[in-house]
């Protein structure tokens, strides 16, 4: 069993979030929400910070931390299980270009019944509804746009 951790954003701006479209060599992969993984001496926070500017180009900030997502997938000597810790993000326009060389053909900002229905995986699906929720529950109170 293969141990890794990943980070990763929920990017919310003026009410819709930002996802990815992955194409590997012509093959549908799906739409996910950008994370990746942790390098050695980074903290999860600067992980999920890098990770949404390098695969989306977008310089978004922290917001909250939404929480912990876990799941496992085979590669060809063994089985990796993956932790992927999530925060909800800001950005300050719609502006975004996806990482080509991670095979990202795609990447916008969707209302969340949208996003939510593009999503491949449940577990982002999960990550999107709890941080969807979030960003909600701060708009109401006023909270929302002011963390600069």
């Amino acid at each position: 069993m293969i141990e890794a951790t990943s980070c990763g954003g929920v990017v919310i701006f003026r009410g819709k979030v930002l996802l990815l479209y992955k194409n590997y060599k012509n093959k549908y992969e799906g739409w996910v929400l950008p994370k990746g993984t942790v390098e050695p001496g980074e903290e999860h926070r600067q992980t999920a910070v890098r990770e949404v500017r390098e695969e989306t180009g977008v310089d978004a900030r922290i917001v909250k931390y939404v929480g912990k997502s876990q799941y496992t997938f085979s590669v060809p000597e063994d089985v990796v299980e993956k932790d992927v810790y999530w925060y909800l993000m800001t950005a300050d326009s719609y502006y975004s270009k996806p990482q080509r060389e991670e095979y990202f053909m795609d990447s916008g900002y969707y209302k969340f019944h949208e996003a939510y229905h593009l999503l491949k995986f449940p577990n982002e699906k999960q990550i999107l509804e709890r941080a969807y929720n979030v960003y909600i529950e701060m708009k109401k109170s006023n909270l929302w746009g002011n963390h600069k």
